[in-house]
């Protein structure tokens, strides 16, 4: 199999183009009744609810061993205040990425894991100027931080393509 097309499990059918990436618009807390709360926002890149809670958005990456490129997940992960205010200070500083990891927890809920993926403490590495944080997972046994760590296969991507192309 190559990563142009695969066939489908579920259906039986050819699909062009294994996905490799997917993500979440916004945070599980989110809700569309805060879209016209003054004190809460939603852009692509950060959140903040009801000023009280606030989040980035995120690359959580897993190595493909028989790919030419990484799967990525797109997750939001809360910070705290202090963490939160710093990155907004260096979000156009060149040189960001030297920042020490933020300390988070992941706020996405990704459904191919059998056991939630909400709340999973995580590390947030700055990248540079108009590239997300890197999301790193610590070392636990949950399925989504074993998979961080010793990575996948195309076998799994495209697990991951049937289960989130054919709900």
């Amino acid at each position: 199999m190559t990563d142009h097309g695969y066939m489908c499990r579920c259906c039986g059918e050819r699909h062009e183009g294994l996905p490799f990436s997917y993500g979440s618009d916004a945070p599980a807390p989110w809700h569309d009744g805060l879209a016209g709360d003054e004190r809460s926002m939603l852009d692509k890149d950060m959140c903040i609810i009801e000023a009280e809670h606030f989040f980035v958005h995120g690359r959580l990456v897993i190595p493909v061993h028989d790919a030419e490129h990484d799967f990525v997940w797109t997750v939001w992960v809360s910070l705290s205040r202090p963490n939160f205010a710093r990155s907004l200070d260096l979000w156009t500083t060149p040189g960001r990425e030297q920042e020490p990891p933020y300390f988070g927890w992941l706020c996405t809920e990704l459904p191919v894991y059998p056991a939630s993926t909400l709340h999973l403490k995580t590390h947030v590495h700055t990248q540079p100027v108009g590239s997300r944080p890197l999301i790193e997972l610590e070392a636990t046994d949950h399925p989504l931080a074993v998979e961080q760590r010793n990575g996948i296969t195309l076998d799994r991507v495209q697990q991951f393509a049937e289960f989130l192309l054919h709900p």
